[in-house]
């Protein structure tokens, strides 16, 4: 039986049962927000994971310089009172007083210039260096005042630095070592996190001396607990049984079975985030690698019905991103991308050009659902390429991918939530280890686009770059993501178009 109808007849005996009732009356009386996620988080480090999970976690337990308003996308101070940009190249920053860490330590300008100094070197190895590489040093100019100088200007800086750059506590993490943080990491967020089990386990609790007037505000519940299960069908049947209050990522077909459900609801938002193929186009995995044909990959994004999967998979409004980035993303200009129909016929063409009349075999890992796998793989076999879908866990595939070992793979990306093509672009196309295109030309062109504060300049840079991306078809966007997201109807939840669910702003009905 599919996956989905699996899910079904477990909705159905769910709803016939009522399951749910009291297990979830229960939990709201013991005040403990459950979370069930898939994507299991290896390191809760902030900087040591690039999974969204990590990202979600990392906003409940730590803040950052700058609040962006998940309503106006308005930056606003946090940990910063305000900032000034003297020059291009600098930001000042006046830092809040009063605020303290989970430890109880005070919040001081050596906390900031030790974080950023950290991520900003490239000794320290952090998972996303190109949040971080335009940094060049941060300075402490008072006990509450720091300037950071940056290497070149970055139009997008504040945004990086409301998003991904949350403040570690100097003198803790310096005691306890980067292993030892890991493991019991301390913020100056909202909530403190009391637990870590990698891979397995993260519990919260509500920061009682959190500093007032914070715009995150102090939570309404107590407890969070978030637990990592294996798969989608796990995930829902906690939910269902009343064993968690809180899950997404939902396989769409669920939205209308679960809000049948008398004790449970399921909402949908269109997010930044967008799933991509990734090609092997630099030959990182060998010499033999049928995908260095530029031909090859023409046929294999002709092969793909991008446009059916969005629409009848995905659904909830999913659109198909023309170019390699997010619609709304500063310099993500659909009109220099090379478009590509549906077309298996020319993709079978291509193939028996780029001298693969029978096809070939490969393998085709993948994250995301394995619905939307599937549904790849059937349109490359129709073609001749006999893909063989390999699912992993998130980490396991991101572990793989950077190794350079993966010849075609499924994954997703979410800019962190930054309305900037600097922050998806240059992640895979800037000679890391996720880029499997290895352009020099790319490459030039990302960093004219992420140097500049000439709007015009960026954008002639960033539509080159799309340009020959899509003409060399290095790496196909297949679709933007609508989460769904599925929780107790005692919660009050409110979904953001950044993908950052805010647990810090729910309550109890």
């Amino acid at each position: 039986m599919p996956m989905q109808n699996k899910l079904g007849v477990a909705i159905l005996a769910a709803a016939l049962l009522g399951v749910t009732a009291l297990p979830a009356a229960a939990q709201k009386s013991a005040d403990t927000l459950r979370i069930v996620m898939r994507d299991a988080l290896p390191n809760i480090d902030p900087f040591y994971n690039n999974l969204r999970t990590g990202v979600v976690m990392h906003h409940q337990g730590w803040d950052a310089l700058v609040y962006r308003n998940p309503d106006t996308f308005k930056l606003e101070p946090l940990l910063a009172t305000e900032w000034k940009l003297p020059d291009p190249t600098t930001i000042e920053f006046t830092l809040r007083p009063g605020v303290k860490f989970h430890d109880g330590s005070a919040f001081t300008a050596d906390d900031v210039v030790y974080t950023v100094n950290l991520v900003a070197d490239p000794a320290s190895r952090v998972s996303t260096p190109s949040n971080y590489n335009w940094i060049e040093k941060a300075e402490k100019t008072g006990d509450l005042s720091v300037r950071v100088k940056l290497k070149r200007p970055n139009p997008a800086a504040l945004e990086y630095f409301a998003l991904v750059l949350p403040i570690y506590p100097k003198a803790y993490r310096e005691k306890v070592g980067a292993e030892g943080y890991a493991k019991a990491p301390v913020g100056a967020g909202p909530y403190k996190i009391t637990k870590v089990e990698p891979g397995v386990s993260i519990d919260f609790e509500r920061f009682e001396d959190y500093w007032a007037g914070s715009p995150k505000g102090k939570p309404a519940i107590r407890k969070m607990s978030v637990r990592f299960v294996p798969d989608a069908g796990t995930e829902m049947t906690e939910l269902l049984a009343g064993r968690a209050d809180w899950i997404w990522n939902m396989n769409p077909d669920q939205l209308e079975p679960v809000n049948r459900m008398p004790h449970l609801q399921a909402v949908r938002k269109e997010s930044m985030r967008i799933g991509y193929l990734s090609l092997d186009a630099a030959g990182r995995t060998g010499a033999d690698n049928p995908l260095t044909k530029q031909k090859v990959r023409q046929a294999i994004w002709h092969a793909i019905d991008r446009k059916a999967i969005a629409d009848k998979l995905v659904t909830g409004g999913s659109r198909v991103p023309a170019a390699p980035c997010f619609p709304s993303q500063f310099g993500c200009d659909a009109e220099a991308a090379v478009a590509y129909d549906y077309n298996p016929a020319k993709a079978k063409q291509l193939l028996a050009e780029a001298g693969y009349p029978d096809g070939f075999d490969v393998e085709l890992a993948s994250y995301v659902l394995p619905q939307w796998g599937s549904s790849v793989q059937n349109y490359l076999h129709a073609v001749g390429i006999r893909a063989k879908l390999n699912q992993l866990q998130t980490a396991a595939l991101i572990q793989r991918s950077k190794a350079g070992e993966l010849r075609m793979h499924l994954g997703s990306w979410g800019s962190y939530s930054i309305n900037d093509v600097s922050a998806i672009m240059p992640n895979f196309f800037d000679g890391g280890a996720d880029d499997y295109a290895r352009d020099p030309e790319v490459q030039n062109w990302l960093l004219q686009g992420g140097s500049s504060i000439n709007p015009e300049v960026r954008k002639e840079a960033y539509s080159a770059a799309i340009k020959k991306i899509t003409e060399q078809a290095y790496w196909a966007p297949l679709h933007t993501y609508v989460t769904t997201y599925g929780h107790s109807k005692q919660l009050d939840f409110t979904p953001y178009p950044d993908e950052l669910p805010r647990f810090y702003l729910a309550k109890w009905k």
